[in-house]
């Protein structure tokens, strides 16, 4: 019986500006239960007090604490490589406020990184001068490597889209921080103060959430309300330990 929760949000507790029927009723039980848990977003245009606001206004109570992202995950990361560093950033409010925290100045003359986020304004512009950054010497990070994520206006391309791009351009690949990257999960765990052992990972996909959960030794569950189909579970090499329809199916899930 797990003992803490680390879960998904898009795809998982909602889709776009929709709450997924049952994320109300999961999350809160939770909080009555008082289980230790965790929202992980790979999202990185938001900070947590943005999404708990953008959250609260579709009716989705999710704390504060209780959200991690990749930028944070990303501005942690280049804490423990290079402190109080330089960084030429292509991303939104949610990954430069992370940066900022951290110390690290945003520059586009010489800095030590090129960091790729999720943003709706990718310019021609911006791809040209983080290319040239990265082909002079700078190193490339990227907050995450979905290629598409679920809106409501369907399926649209995201972070690992923009990187494949810049990558081909360059020769350079990036590294990514956010899921299914190990040091994202262990962050999150310790923030809750859990043990991979004793937790569930909750996700909508099978080369992101689920591989991260596996390869952290988490009990994983697959939800069908993002981005992958009940058909296309088994071309991949591993398996969920459980598929559920939505996250309604785990309600009454035992926890604690």
């Amino acid at each position: 019986m797990p003992k803490a929760v680390l879960m998904d949000m898009d795809g998982v507790l909602i889709r776009g500006s929709q709450v997924i029927p049952g994320a109300v009723d999961f999350i809160e039980r939770l909080k009555r239960d008082g289980v230790p848990f965790m929202v992980l977003t790979n999202n990185s245009r938001f900070t947590p007090r943005d999404l708990h606001a953008r959250l609260m206004s579709i009716g989705l109570d999710i704390p504060e604490k209780n959200i991690f992202t990749s930028a944070l995950a990303t501005a942690r990361f280049l804490d423990t490589q290079r402190p109080q560093s330089t960084a030429y950033v292509m991303g939104e409010a949610g990954l430069t406020t992370a940066l900022h925290e951290i110390g690290y100045v945003m520059t586009e003359h010489n800095p030590e990184y090129v960091v790729l986020g999720e943003t709706l304004s990718y310019s021609y512009s911006q791809l040209t001068r983080a290319s040239q950054l990265i082909m002079a010497g700078a190193r490339f990070i990227a907050t995450n490597p979905d290629p598409n994520g679920p809106t409501d206006r369907g399926i649209v391309p995201a972070c690992g889209a923009v990187a494949a791009l810049i990558t081909e351009a360059t020769g350079v690949k990036a590294y990514f921080v956010g899921k299914p990257n190990p040091l994202m999960m262990r962050a999150a765990l310790r923030q809750i103060g859990a043990h991979s052992e004793e937790t569930v990972m909750i996700g909508d996909r099978m080369d992101t959430d689920m591989v991260a959960g596996i390869e952290s030794g988490l009990e994983t569950i697959l939800v069908l309300t993002g981005v992958t189909t009940a058909d296309s579970v088994d071309r991949f090499p591993y398996r969920p330990h459980r598929v559920a329809e939505s996250i309604a199916e785990l309600i009454d899930m035992p926890i604690g």
